[in-house]
């Protein structure tokens, strides 16, 4: 089971505590978690998160690539999702990150804002 996440806060359930999420709802969750939290960040968890923060460091020729490997790093914990692809999308300053997965033989897509 999984906490649901608005705009990186947890998502009140009216009764005192917080959305659940489970199934295909609660993965999708955990993946974007692991694609947007910054790797490193959690000092007991160093592998948790990626690297995609980092992509305006690069020139803007490599992006595509580097956002390639820091999703596949990403995702390397969840053994059951395979990477398909990867498309990044820049402009005025923002980046937006689509992924096509595989979960168990069924297409997933999961897309995330980077700045």
């Amino acid at each position: 089971m999984e906490l649901k996440m608005r705009d990186g806060d947890y998502v009140p359930n009216g009764r005192g505590g917080f959305v659940q999420l489970s199934g295909r709802g609660a993965l999708a969750q955990r993946l974007i978690f692991r694609l947007t939290a910054r790797r490193g960040a959690f000092p007991f968890l160093p592998e948790l998160g990626s690297q995609l923060y980092r992509l305006g460091c690069y020139p803007a020729g490599q992006r595509a690539a580097e956002a390639e490997r820091a999703v596949t790093e990403a995702l390397e914990a969840e053994p059951e999702v395979k990477v398909v692809s990867v498309t990044l999308t820049e402009s005025a300053g923002q980046a937006l990150v689509e992924t096509e997965l595989v979960y168990r033989g069924e297409k997933l897509a999961v897309t995330v804002a980077v700045q």
